[in-house]
């Protein structure tokens, strides 16, 4: 039942601010995003003591074909809905300072966001799923669409362009469901994960899969919409879109993916761990070069998530841990950094790195938190990213020293791109050009100051994750060898 009272928060949380005006969206959203951490803190209490049958809910809900309304929260699914429900107030935070058209409906679309997002990583139902999945998809659509930066026009064509990508690989996961469905008569994932498939039916069935989670994470080459996309939305939308919704695509990978089609994952994992470590390449060359800051964090992700997508495929227990805790770190580091990307936007109308420098005379405290949020980017020991970097590029070792190599790389070329970025922005000579710049507001440092602690936390005492994920990742990993 708590699944449920968590899921509801979130769509009446949605609701009332949208019903709230504009005047009091940002404070209605916040208040029922924070009541939802609340009940998210309780559910990870029971997590970490084993009591998981509190995060079950199954009722029927279609006869034919038959559709359950089924929730459960594993050690992994309250991880991920834990690294949502913490970030969204966070969101909704870091966007309250801005002046926005229709704040009620932007505010009420980031929580209609979290109720779909809740449900992609607490259902157990394919069908179910698949419902979910497709609704995260409307409201980034129009945040990014109508509360984006630059040009409506070019951004119109973008954000087009994120939706037909995202729309057309779903589309082949649906088509996977039904098959499966055909074959187990039943969309239950405990049903799908005892089917007996042949060598031939897993082959297709992988591509189908793995093209509609590629493309949401992104993997290279299939991420042609993100730098775009990350670029055009609004600073709640990159947050959205590659502090979670990203998540999405490599959750499903454990959860469905690989248990499902072991055959098909052993027989294309050298194709596609491939494909990952070119993204972790291509992705920091390409970071190194751009002046827009916006830009420089999308490609960056790229790169972090490639390994992220690798460390799966390797199918090790290494790998599996680091991938949850690497998603965990990811998710709270990219908004730490698109925050401070919008602050200073806030501050000198620009996200061109070239018009920055010198920041750190102005502005100590934004100096500091910014130069925590680089640290852990690129992985230094005793931050979050540091144990999760670790165990992927041990999972890579176990399965092939040469992959490992050069996935590795992204450790190297992240700190190249990362330190050479906050030079630019925070060192150096003070630009002629900045004559005024704030150092951060109360409410910047309720987002930035909660960042920073978690960093150190996770990077200090990773235990906790590693212990609650572990009974989830040991089930996947034997289905997955089975």
């Amino acid at each position: 039942m708590l699944l449920i009272i968590i899921l509801s928060l979130a769509l009446a949380g949605a609701v009332f601010t949208k019903l709230s005006g504009d005047k009091l969206a940002s404070k209605v959203a916040f208040l029922f995003s924070g009541i939802n951490v609340i009940a998210t803190g309780y559910a990870l209490k029971l997590a970490s003591l084993g009591e998981f049958a509190q995060l079950q809910f199954a009722s029927a809900w279609i006869t034919s074909p038959k559709i359950d309304f089924l929730l459960n929260a594993d050690g992994l699914s309250i991880l991920m809905i834990g690294l949502t429900n913490v970030l969204i107030p966070l969101i909704v935070l870091a966007s309250s300072s801005r002046k926005l058209e229709n704040e009620s409906s932007y505010y009420g679309l980031i929580l209609f966001m979290q109720f779909a997002l809740i449900g992609v990583f607490a259902a157990m139902d394919a069908f179910l799923y698949y419902i979910f999945w497709e609704l995260t998809l409307l409201p980034i659509f129009f945040i990014a669409l109508f509360w984006g930066d630059g040009n409506k026009q070019y951004r119109s064509k973008v954000v087009l362009k994120f939706f037909i990508y995202t729309l057309a690989g779903s589309l082949f996961m649906l088509f996977t469901f039904i098959y499966l469905y055909q074959q187990a008569g039943s969309f239950n994932i405990n049903d799908l994960y005892a089917l007996e498939l042949s060598n031939k039916e897993q082959y297709w069935l992988f591509w189908a899969f793995f093209l509609a989670f590629a493309v949401k994470i992104p993997v290279f080459p299939f991420h042609t919409w993100q730098p775009e996309t990350y670029t055009e939305s609004p600073t709640a939308g990159s947050m959205l879109l590659s502090g979670i919704m990203l998540k999405m695509g490599l959750y499903s990978m454990l959860r469905w993916l690989l248990p499902i089609i072991p055959t098909g994952v052993e027989a294309w994992t050298p194709v596609v761990i491939t494909l990952c470590a070119i993204g972790i390449v291509y992705g920091s060359i390409i970071a190194f070069k751009q002046d827009n800051i916006k830009r420089l964090i999308a490609y960056s992700s790229l790169a972090h998530v490639g390994l992220i997508a690798a460390g799966i495929l390797t199918v090790t227990k290494a790998g599996f841990q680091g991938s949850v805790v690497q998603m965990i770190a990811h998710g709270f580091n990219v908004i730490g950094l698109f925050f401070v990307a919008e602050i200073i936007f806030r501050r000198l109308g620009t996200y061109d790195i070239s018009k920055m420098g010198g920041i750190r005379a102005l502005a100590p405290k934004l100096t500091t938190l910014f130069f925590i949020v680089v640290l852990a980017s690129v992985a230094l020991p005793s931050t979050n990213s540091f144990i999760g970097e670790f165990l992927l590029l041990f999972g890579l070792y176990e399965y092939n020293t040469i992959l490992a190599a050069v996935s590795g790389l992204t450790i190297i070329l992240s700190a190249v791109y990362m330190l050479r970025m906050y030079q630019r922005v925070m060192l150096n000579e003070l630009k002629s050009t900045i004559t005024a710049f704030a150092d951060l507001s109360l409410s910047e440092m309720a987002v930035m100051v909660p960042i920073a602690l978690v960093i150190f936390a996770c990077g200090v005492y990773p235990h906790y994750i590693l212990k609650v994920a572990e009974p989830a990742l040991d089930i996947i990993l034997k289905n997955t060898l089975r």
